[in-house]
């Protein structure tokens, strides 16, 4: 990834809440996710050039604090997030995030964004891209059990890259799953709203589950899952926090985007730590073959991975040129000697 300076090497540009937005919009939603599922899947199949370490976590009884750094060598990025499932009862975002680029070879920055609907617009095109891999051909319908943040754009992601335009939903609070069918509404959707769990499996391909309280739970058991199916495992994502019976696992080929993360945050931090996971960038280049049979079932135990929020932002980065959809920040000091910064700053004193 090249990246040329700017005339003004102090100035970044920002891409604020707002500005996401309307460049989201602009672009259409989900020409969107199609074009940003295509940069994660490009930097999968390079993944070998990125480096890479699990999350750096802060966790507490109410959430967690991650970074979450990585670098392919010319340029490096960093995603600061949050997961707290209690902040809705706030009126707060569950996750918040923001990110930057930068130079390797000077350390400059290059672009600065939020990342909270960005990395929900990521998670889902990453859920779609690893389904385009492992779910079964030809699959129309898609269960969502968690009708939250995240339901919207996971149902616009498998529109956008499988077709999938039936939807069944559920969640425990019934508000959440109107919210997600109005949202919906006029994306060419057939939706069930569904009274359990057990009812929105009945007939789907693919599952996606997307639940946000932070505990070992068990949205899904053993017997609710056939097979031939996809499950989509969202919500289990960090230590502590899983949302399918161990059973599931244990009869499922498993996907996992970086093993040394996922063993801790994933679902399968229920197993054994030498249980096989086949890392899905494995697949996504062509060494692994991903679904080999109809009678298959595959499980990708999603987490994020910061090589997803480096995609992210090298697509938003290269959506920006020729449009309004940014700001210049003054970030960065440049005196005209750079040994010179406290004269710089006694000269800013004097004009004040």
């Amino acid at each position: 990834m090249t990246i040329h300076p700017p005339k003004n090497i102090n100035i970044v540009p920002f891409v604020s809440v707002d500005n996401m937005m309307k460049l989201v919009l602009n672009v259409g939603v989900e020409t969107f996710l199609q074009e940003l599922a295509t940069y994660i899947e490009e930097d999968f199949k390079r993944w070998e050039l990125f480096d890479k370490t699990p999350r750096i976590a802060s966790h507490s009884a109410e959430g967690v604090i991650e970074l979450m750094p990585t670098s392919d060598g010319e340029v490096y990025g960093f995603k600061y997030v949050n997961g707290h499932p209690k902040n809705t009862r706030a009126g707060l975002q569950t996750v918040t995030g923001f990110g930057m680029l930068s130079r390797v070879d000077n350390g400059y920055p290059v672009l600065f964004s939020e990342m909270t609907i960005l990395t929900a617009l990521r998670t889902a095109a990453t859920s779609a891209l690893a389904a385009k891999y492992l779910a079964p051909r030809n699959a129309e319908c898609m269960a969502i059990i968690g009708n939250g943040a995240q339901s919207e754009f996971q149902a616009m992601a498998f529109k956008a890259l499988l077709n999938i335009t039936k939807l069944r939903l559920y969640d425990i609070d019934t508000t959440a799953t109107d919210k997600c069918i109005q949202n919906l509404s006029g994306n060419g959707f057939d939706t069930v709203r569904c009274t359990s769990a057990e009812a929105a499996v009945e007939g789907a391909q693919i599952i996606t589950t997307v639940t946000a309280d932070k505990q070992y739970a068990t949205i899904l058991t053993d017997n609710m899952v056939g097979s031939g199916i996809h499950i989509n495992a969202v919500g289990g994502d960090c230590p502590g926090k899983t949302e399918l019976h161990k059973d599931i696992l244990l009869r499922s080929d498993i996907f996992v985007e970086y093993p040394p993360q996922t063993r801790i945050e994933g679902e399968i931090q229920q197993l054994p730590a030498d249980y096989p996971a086949t890392e899905l960038w494995k697949v996504i280049s062509g060494t692994v073959e991903g679904r080999r049979n109809s009678a298959q079932t595959t499980l990708f135990d999603s987490v994020g991975f910061a090589t997803e929020d480096f995609s992210a932002l090298r697509y938003v980065r290269s959506k920006l040129a020729g449009t309004a959809f940014f700001e210049r920040l003054d970030m960065l000091a440049d005196p005209d000697d750079p040994r010179d910064l406290f004269g710089m700053l006694l000269r800013a004193t004097k004009t004040a």
